[in-house]
């Protein structure tokens, strides 16, 4: 029985089956959703793996990479730097080292000289030289002073010019008397010249190319050189010492020989031509004694650094020496006069070696007649006074 107005629900059948397969169903999709996302998550989790592992793995590539950018750029920086360094370090020594004659220990020269002054037999002409025996090789000037010296005057040439200039002695034996040789003060843009038949050393103007005055009094004299601090060595006295005169105080000072000739090794006989180092040794052609002597600074007695006392053209001996050089090896290169050549002795050699002329005296481009000065340019070029061929030689060094 029911009340009134009360519902009454109405009656369902159910299906089992049908639920269960329903409920079945939405257990099998709800487990595949599971999988799938249970798969899409490891796929997300691996992805984020496979991410994690390459981004850093990138990075230290990545890294890597720029440093050695990084590492080869500074290494062309230093490699740069480096060469810069090595070009401006060898610039610099080559500056610094140009004077002081920078050629290898076994240097040679080509045997054929080339004529740069005179060579058209004996005369006053200026194309002409008569019995030359000093030279000063100026670089600056880019010119070779010569003590031409029985046309009684001082000739300038220019490098490849075909005649010279007179700069001294220009009215001739009245005005200079036998110049033997000759230097160049560059501090008083001068010449000092030894005026041998005079027996004095008289100092010249290059400017007016007038007598300045006398810096040496009744001496005789043959050779002369200034030192870097402007000091004068003259070989005086009969040619049988050498005096220092400094220009500050005119003080003279015997600094190898003595008044007296000889053979000891105190002794000169015949000093002529000279070569002060950098440490102030003085080299002496002992002319007369066949030897070249070597007086260190302050020293009372002196070495025999070529030749020996008896003249001779062997190798180990020097016939009447006259003009001398030092290299930066301490090497010997002597003008032996007799032996019409030059001769170059190693430090400490017993004898020495022929690197120009020796071909007997002659005219030709290989021989030599009598040399007296020679000097060095600063290319390492070697310039001969060719006396009695009445010429100046150049001899190139030789590259090869």
């Amino acid at each position: 029985m029911h009340k009134k107005n009360e519902v009454v629900p109405e009656a369902h059948s159910i299906d089992l089956d049908t639920t269960q397969t329903s409920v079945t169903t939405q257990s099998r999709y709800s487990c595949e959703d599971f999988r799938r996302k249970k798969i899409i998550w490891i796929i997300i989790i691996i992805t984020i793996i496979i991410i994690l592992a390459i981004i850093p793995t990138t990075i230290i590539l990545t890294r890597k990479k720029n440093l050695e950018k990084i590492s080869m750029l500074e290494t062309t920086s230093i490699t740069t730097e480096i060469s810069i360094t090595t070009e401006i370090t060898t610039e610099s020594l080559e500056t610094t080292t140009n004077d002081r004659l920078v050629f290898p220990i076994n240097a040679k020269w080509k045997q054929n000289g080339v004529t740069i002054a005179g060579g058209h037999k004996n005369g006053n002409g200026l194309n002409q030289l008569n019995e030359p025996y000093g030279i000063y090789v100026d670089d600056d000037e880019r010119a070779v002073y010569i003590a031409d010296t029985m046309n009684n005057r001082v000739v300038q040439w220019k490098f490849r010019a075909t005649s010279g200039e007179i700069i001294a002695g220009e009215n001739g034996i009245d005005e200079l008397s036998a110049p033997t040789d000759v230097t160049v003060d560059k501090k008083n843009n001068s010449l000092i010249i030894c005026e041998q038949w005079r027996s004095q050393v008289v100092r010249w103007s290059r400017r007016s190319r007038r007598k300045q005055g006398i810096i040496i009094h009744d001496t005789t004299c043959f050779g002369l050189v200034m030192d870097d601090n402007g000091d004068l060595y003259v070989s005086t006295d009969n040619y049988n010492s050498v005096k220092r005169w400094r220009e500050g105080d005119g003080s003279w000072t015997i600094v190898a020989g003595g008044d007296i000739e000889g053979n000891g090794l105190d002794k000169l006989y015949a000093a002529r031509f000279l070569f002060v180092d950098q440490t102030y040794s003085i080299y002496v052609s002992d002319t007369c004694n066949n030897r070249v002597m070597k007086w260190a600074k302050d020293a009372k007695v002196g070495e025999v650094v070529a030749g020996a006392f008896i003249e001779g053209t062997d190798l180990n001996q020097l016939y009447e020496p006259a003009g001398v050089l030092v290299d930066r090896f301490n090497s010997v290169y002597v003008a032996d006069t007799g032996g019409h050549r030059i001769i170059r002795w190693s430090s400490g050699a017993t004898e020495g070696e022929i690197i120009l002329g020796g071909n007997e005296q002659g005219t030709q481009a290989n021989q030599l007649n009598y040399p007296q000065e020679i000097s060095f340019d600063r290319q390492g070029n070697l310039y001969v006074v060719d006396r009695l061929n009445h010429r100046i030689q150049k001899f190139d060094l030789d590259s090869s």
